[in-house]
């Protein structure tokens, strides 16, 4: 069997390591270079706490490959677990922290609701008095995702695949509704099944298969600052949801700071975004934190930041299916993708090889739920 994953990101990786290793003839097209697309620009978040169920199960299936990465793949991704916070200000967040919990330990996550004041012991700079209410997963973290990328990729090309960069498909090859192969400038390549995984050029990569999918690209900021108060290793990444406003703690007393402040960024075009981080939004994301958090004071200082790419669905869920004969898409994980990567890549090869997939449900996921009316909405999204 042939098959054809376009896109050499985390997720089109994984799929590839996963599907080489059944056995599968792989050929991985990517436009650019290897990660080159969202991967690099991720914050590298691995959090098991979701608002949805198949979210929840996303995570806990790719968090058993994070835990053995290293013996699996003989990479240390510097997995990191000093836990998620999440903080409520408003009452109706408060309320669905309670249902989420309740779900997440039903689905055997370890995750607490927790009090202001509990929270502030967790993150002893926290200003409990602005919030009702946190829920804490000790087991959630963070990871490199340039190493990350780096094992599958490593692994891929020992389990048979070929990577092939600097190779964009120009169109989606079909005979009779069924998708047969693709062209690139280079030849056609013949294929069983056809892999979208392109992350914010998912949707365009769609169009050339004849289908109209809601998946965008969304640009998204973060920064490295030099805090006022250096941030301890031990702190959680602290998500204000309310706001949309997070922190982490990086190397040597530096953080991350992030989040979304107001609507969407529209639409923006995945070849020509500006990769740089805005100095004024920079300036935002410090002065948010600093709102909630005792370590961003005035004397805070900007070392750099950057710019990346969400491929958002109206639902914040991915698109997980085979859509129409031979062409299978992994899209619109709307800022999860790299977290969820390691168990896309086993529920794609499962879609390939099994011709359903067993590890996760994924009947919710489909692409018939946007006419259907019947979306997933993902609450805790940051």
């Amino acid at each position: 069997m042939n098959v054809v994953v376009i896109g050499g990101g985390i997720v089109g990786l994984a799929t590839a390591y996963s599907l080489a290793d059944r056995g599968i003839d792989v050929v991985v097209c990517e436009k650019g270079s290897i990660g080159s697309g969202s991967t690099e620009r991720s914050a590298g978040g691995i959090r098991h706490q979701f608002s949805t169920r198949v979210n929840v199960q996303l995570s806990r299936e790719s968090v058993r490959v994070w835990e053995s990465f290293e013996e699996e793949f003989g990479i240390d991704i510097a997995y990191r677990r000093a836990g998620y916070l999440l903080l409520a200000r408003e009452e109706a967040t408060a309320e669905a922290f309670a249902a989420n919990v309740e779900m997440q330990n039903e689905e055997g996550v370890d995750s607490r609701l927790l009090s202001p004041e509990e929270a502030s012991e967790v993150c002893p700079e926290l200003d409990a008095g602005k919030f009702r209410a946190a829920t804490f997963c000790p087991a959630d973290g963070f990871a490199d995702p340039h190493l990350a990328l780096q094992g599958f990729s490593q692994a891929a090309t020992e389990a048979g695949a070929e990577i092939r960069t600097k190779t964009a498909v120009t169109a989606i090859r079909r005979e009779d509704g069924e998708v047969v192969g693709v062209e690139t400038p280079d030849d056609n390549l013949d294929a069983d099944f056809v892999v979208n995984a392109a992350g914010p050029w998912a949707g365009r990569i769609a169009e050339m298969a004849g289908l109209d999918l809601p998946v965008a690209p969304r640009r998204r900021q973060v920064a490295v600052v030099d805090p006022e108060t250096p941030v301890p290793d031990d702190v959680p990444l602290t998500i204000d949801l309310d706001t949309g406003s997070y922190f982490r703690p990086e190397r040597e007393g530096s953080a991350i700071v992030g989040g979304h402040f107001a609507a969407e960024d529209p639409d923006v075009d995945p070849d020509g975004f500006d990769g740089n981080a805005d100095l004024d939004w920079m300036i935002d994301a410090v002065e948010h934190a600093a709102d909630y958090a005792g370590y961003f004071g005035p004397e805070t200082r900007i070392k750099r930041g950057w710019a990346g790419l969400y491929a958002v669905t109206p639902d914040h869920h991915p698109i997980l299916e085979e859509t129409i004969p031979g062409f299978v898409n992994a899209i619109g994980f709307s800022g999860h993708g790299f977290q969820h990567a390691p168990a896309v890549g086993q529920i794609i090869t499962e879609l390939v090889c099994d011709g359903e997939a067993s590890l996760v449900d994924i009947e919710p996921l489909s692409s018939d739920r946007f006419d259907a009316g019947e979306l997933h909405d993902e609450q805790n999204v940051a």
